[in-house]
Order: C-alpha cells, then sequence, then structure tokens
C-alpha cells in the first residue's frame, strides 16, 4: 500500500471505518504521511497506530455514527464498499455490513463497489442499485471467518446464569460481540419464542432457530423476523442469512435508536466489558489509557432496555471476575484514565460466573455489597477493605 500510495502521489488521505478484519496495511508506520486511520469503532488491526499516534479514534454511540454524515462532519470524498452481484433488476446487496455504510457511501462523491459473489445477499436497507456504482471491480474473495473460541467454563457459567434467570419465554435478545454473548445463546435451547433485535449476531442463533427457539413471533414490530445491522461470524452463518427474508439488515440508526429498542417485547441486552468498579461504572472502550475498542451499542441497548414500555426490559453487564491473569475486573476504582462507557446509573444488572448483581435503585454502599459478593473470592478481602475506606461499607459476616 506504500507503494501505491508513492506512485500515486497520495498524501494525507484519512481512511474512516468501522471495526475491520485482517490486515490493515494502511496503519504501517511505512504509510505516515500517506494514510492516517480515523475509527469509529477499533479493531485490533489499528490498536497500535492508534496508540503510538499514527490513528485517531472516535468515541461515539454506534447509533450516533450516520450523524458524523448527516450533519457533514466527516464528508467522505470515495466510499469502498463491497456488494453482492446485481440482480436481473439491477440491485445489489450490502450484505452482511449495512449499518453505518448506507450513510457514507450516500454522502460519499464517489461509490467504488468490489463485487463479490461469495457476500451474501440480504434483505432490509442494504439494497443499491448498480447505477448508482460508479467504479465497480470484481472479486472473489472468501468473508472473514470468525468462528471464535469455544466457552471457557467459566462463560458457560455465566451463560448458564443468565438463561435461567434474567431471559424469559418471549424475550427479545440483543447480544454484543464474545464468548459470554455466544454461552448465552447456547444455554437458551429450552427458551420458547424468543426474538432477536441486535446491532449484530452470531452464529449461535442457527441452532436456536432450527430448534423453534427463536420465532419472533411475539414481536410487535417486524414480527415474525430476526433485525440485525451488521454480522460477522462462520460461513454457516453467511450461508444462512443468504436470501433468507427472516433476516432483515436495517441501518443502524434505526437498529440501536433508544426509542425503538424500548418498544421490543421484554428487551434484554446482554454485554460485556473490560472492568466494573464498584459503584457500577463499566468501562468497555479502554484498559486505562491505552484505547482497546469503541463504545459500539452498548450503551443504546443498556439504555432502551432500561426504557421498555412494557417495563419488563432487563439490561444485562456480564464479565469473568477475573482476567485471564487472575486480576480481578471488579476494582474498587477504574483503572486510572479509564473511559466510563456506561454509566452507575445506566447499570441494572452485573453477571460474574458467582452470580447476579442487581444494581437498579441502590446505593453506592449497597451496590458496592452486591458486587463485592459476585468478585472471585480471591478478592473479595481486598474489595471489603476498599470498599469500607471509600464507603463505609462493613465487611460480610
Amino acid at each position: 500500500m506504500t507503494e501505491v500510495g508513492k506512485q500515486r502521489k497520495l498524501k494525507d488521505v484519512t481512511v474512516c471505518h468501522m471495526h475491520t478484519e485482517g490486515a490493515a496495511p494502511y496503519t504501517d508506520p511505512s504509510c505516515e504521511g500517506i494514510f492516517r486511520s480515523l475509527s469509529f469503532f477499533m479493531g485490533a488491526n489499528v490498536r497500535k497506530a492508534v496508540a503510538e499516534g499514527r490513528g485517531d479514534c472516535i468515541p461515539i454511540f454506534l447509533s450516533e455514527i450516520p450523524l458524523l454524515f448527516y450533519k457533514k462532519i466527516v464528508q467522505p470524498d470515495i466510499a469502498i464498499i463491497q456488494v453482492s452481484p446485481p440482480d436481473e433488476h439491477g440491485y445489489c446487496s450490502l450484505g452482511t455490513s449495512v449499518d453505518c455504510v448506507r450513510a457514507g457511501m450516500t454522502h460519499s462523491k464517489i461509490i467504488v463497489a468490489q463485487i463479490n459473489p461469495r457476500l451474501p445477499r440480504t434483505f432490509g436497507d442494504g439494497i443499491i442499485h448498480i447505477s448508482h456504482i460508479d467504479y465497480a471491480v470484481k472479486v472473489d474473495t472468501p468473508l472473514p471467518a470468525h468462528a471464535g473460541l469455544p466457552p471457557t467454563d467459566i462463560e458457560t457459567q455465566i451463560g448458564k446464569i443468565i438463561a435461567e434467570n434474567l431471559v424469559d419465554d418471549g424475550a427479545t435478545l440483543q447480544m454484543g460481540i464474545g464468548s459470554i454473548p455466544d454461552a448465552v445463546l447456547a444455554a437458551l435451547t429450552n427458551h420458547k419464542d424468543l426474538g432477536i433485535h441486535s446491532e449484530m449476531f452470531a452464529s449461535g442463533v442457527i441452532d436456536l432457530v432450527n430448534k423453534g427457539c427463536v420465532t419472533n413471533n411475539r414481536k410487535t414490530m417486524h414480527k415474525g423476523r430476526i433485525v440485525g445491522s451488521f454480522l460477522i461470524g462462520t460461513q454457516a452463518l453467511y450461508d444462512f442469512v443468504d436470501n433468507n427474508p427472516f433476516i432483515e439488515m436495517l441501518v443502524v440508526d434505526y437498529v440501536n435508536n433508544t426509542g425503538i429498542i424500548a418498544r421490543q417485547p421484554q428487551m434484554t441486552a446482554i454485554n460485556s466489558c473490560i472492568e466494573v468498579d464498584l459503584t457500577g461504572q463499566i468501562s468497555s472502550d479502554s484498559i486505562g489509557t491505552r484505547m482497546y475498542s469503541g463504545f459500539g451499542g452498548q450503551v443504546d441497548f443498556i439504555r432502551g432496555a432500561a426504557e421498555g414500555l412494557d417495563g419488563k426490559g432487563k439490561p444485562i453487564i456480564a464479565l469473568p471476575s477475573v482476567t485471564t491473569k487472575g486480576v480481578t475486573k471488579i476494582s474498587p476504582i477504574l483503572k486510572p484514565g479509564a473511559g466510563v462507557v456506561t454509566t452507575r446509573a445506566h447499570v441494572h444488572y452485573v453477571v460474574t460466573e458467582y452470580g447476579i448483581a442487581e444494581l437498579f435503585g441502590r446505593s453506592l454502599r449497597q451496590r458496592a455489597h452486591q458486587l463485592i459478593n459476585i468478585a472471585h473470592p480471591d478478592h473479595r478481602e481486598a474489595l471489603e477493605k476498599a470498599a469500607f475506606e471509600r464507603l463505609k461499607v462493613m465487611p460480610s459476616p
């Protein structure tokens, strides 16, 4: 990519993007002065560049990214998209990534499309007529496969706790990215009439559909349909959504709109995080001062579920009690410099492998007590000491 940039005498090109898979050669130090990454949600391939000051990131709710284009805060010259081959009417599909792509491309001066026969054709907002594409190139590239690692015993236990205690028959589900949401899906095989309204969903949904657990029949909006905005998973997932009218892929400013989320029956939002402090503050985008990912849709859905019009919404934050190195993820305070993505006022339920902390309506002292009870036993004594020094919380008997 450096050679291309030099040959074309390019300079100061900003590459705007959400999470991307695979290599990101435009972030290589040799591209400095030619390309600069601007992330709306960071993936692993750009973290080093951002940490070293060669890339940028914008803290923003997933639902509000399209506003950057609508308000002309970001004004793209060129949109590079991937589409399915045109049908007999000349219409292509954005397939697995509708989210912010539609807003970005409709506000770009030029649209360049990779036409990939491996991209599934999906229904909803992702349709673009071939006549709107300025330049097209045919490719035949496998989509990034993201099977994920099998859930650990701890993650399986967290999934079981959530499925058995917090997910009711007829609930509408949103699952964030990661092994814990996958573990929840795996534990829902005895549930009935579940619905999906989520910015993304993973391969675990297929089994629930095949078993008749996910029907979407109790939805009042998009009844009988799974609603999503972007996908990343296995080839089985891509095959499942291809030309499947059971799936609606819609723009993210609609899917993640808190008012729309609140209208879903028994909206149950399941998200993970990096760290939580004893008052319930959630850090999900950074480890101390080091940026790790982004806001994504966590706050959109946590708030939307809390505002559920039927009064039955459940906003859930789930995390292992410790890191793989044994460091507690329930901390007296967040690491210095860590960003608060979900505030303590937003949080209702926090779940670890040791149980459920119900924080809504609780005082700071009550919250600390609840969170200590679901922390790893090896760290509870230190947390109790910290809670007493800060909040005068008495140790458990």
